[in-house]
């Protein structure tokens, strides 16, 4: 039986241009000599190959892997350099492996150095290690065309490892960077439910459209100011929700129901919303929406983008025209947290694979309870509570951190 005196670890690194075949041909040395592999990855940027393979060997054989390695890397135009890793710093490495694994999302039309900069240094400092480095959205051109190419968007993934020193602390940082330098930067735990959740559940008014339809009815009904300013009051926290529903609905009294529609045909659809929602539905997530807002509108986009559930609220409506109150009980933040948990309990879902997206402070109690809560361009309030905040993209960011990237799904 060998003894570990008789075998030696070696890392070989392998750079130069990408081709095919070349994993293969390496690879295909090491098994010659019956060495086994006990670590390997590879990247490619830009056609840059960067390739690892860690592996042990016994010692009369190794001298001999080495220089077939070295004739065949050279043969096929690439750099090989090799070094011995000891039993010692192998067994270190394996003991990391039980360690906690996070994924950081950085988010923005543009990555730039000096983002990477301040995150690796934040991570750095918190003791927590970087795996890997992942770009998920793909190149735009140098010169792009915005009508061509759409909004541009950005997104690098990392990988880390290890034990925050001070996740709170971590946090207030990573926030600070956010409004200092205009990014979304998302810090997640990378376990199961990362990669198995199912259920989404969006907020409507001001995340999945760009407007309040509560303020659009008020401006047809002539009182879009006094509405506009009830509104801009309970998105903000300041006053109760319900009251201010109830008072925002009673000066919409006498509006004609037509005005619905026309309303409905012309919403303004948030940047990214087709994109997300089609792209969720062909991976078989759900798709809700919780509003404080009203079915109506509700159903419309549930026609429109194939949406699952609908709970809002209902106007009620006699003789074609508005009363000025409501049918049925308010949703309001307390009432979207139940149906989250009912719709999750529907699905057979645990509350870890449920994603909940929203603006306002009404929704801060679905967002905290939710596996994933994503404040979507929210007032400042709801991103300090929040756990996770889109604020640079559009909502096509939420494909991001859950970790789709761009040329799997387009």
């Amino acid at each position: 039986m060998e003894t570990f005196d008789e075998q030696e670890i070696i890392m070989a690194s392998i750079t130069g241009e990408d081709k095919p075949g070349l994993t293969s041909c390496l690879s295909a040395i090491i098994a010659k000599y019956n060495a086994t592999i006990l670590d390997i990855g590879q990247a490619d940027i830009h056609n840059s190959l960067s390739l690892g393979i860690m592996f042990i060997a016994e010692q009369k054989n190794s001298g001999n892997i080495l220089k077939e390695m070295l004739f065949k890397s050279c043969e096929l135009g690439v750099q090989v350099r090799f070094s011995p890793i000891s039993i010692e710093e192998y067994n270190r490495w394996v003991s990391l492996q039980g360690k906690n694994r996070y994924i950081v999302t950085l988010l923005g039309r543009k990555i730039s150095a000096g983002l990477i900069a301040e995150v690796s240094r934040v991570l750095a400092e918190q003791g927590l290690n970087i795996d890997a480095i992942t770009r998920l959205t793909g190149r735009i051109p140098l010169n792009a065309d915005v009508e061509k190419h759409g909004q541009t968007r950005a997104c690098v993934e990392m990988s880390v490892r290890g034990t925050p020193k001070d996740r709170p602390f971590l946090h207030g940082e990573f926030m600070r960077i956010s409004q200092e330098m205009g990014y979304d930067i998302s810090f997640q735990e990378d376990n199961l439910y990362r990669r198995n959740r199912r259920l989404i559940c969006f907020d409507m008014d001001s995340t999945l459209i760009q407007t309040e339809v509560i303020d659009e009815l008020a401006i047809r009904a002539g009182v879009g100011d006094e509405v506009k300013a009830i509104t801009e009051s309970a998105m903000r926290g300041e006053i109760d929700f319900c009251e201010s529903f109830k008072r925002r609905v009673s000066l919409l009294k006498g509006l004609d129901e037509s005005v619905m529609k026309d309303i409905a045909e012309n919403l303004p659809i948030t940047e990214g919303v087709a994109r997300t929602l089609k792209i969720l539905k062909q991976y078989g997530y759900k798709i809700a929406i919780l509003s404080g807002g009203f079915t109506y509108f509700g159903n419309y986009l549930k026609q429109k983008f194939d949406i699952d559930f609908v709970y809002a609220n209902e106007l009620e409506i006699k003789d074609g025209k508005l009363t000025g109150n409501y049918v049925g009980d308010i949703v309001d933040g307390k009432r979207k947290a139940e149906l989250l948990k009912l719709i999750a309990q529907l699905e057979h879902l645990d509350l870890q694979q449920v994603i909940a997206v929203g603006d306002g402070a009404n929704d801060l109690p679905m967002l905290n309870i939710a596996g994933l809560g994503i404040a979507y361009h929210a007032k400042p309030k709801v991103k300090e509570n929040a756990k996770q905040s889109i604020s640079s993209i559009g909502i096509d960011g939420v494909l991001y951190m859950l970790g789709f990237k761009d040329s799997y799904i387009q």
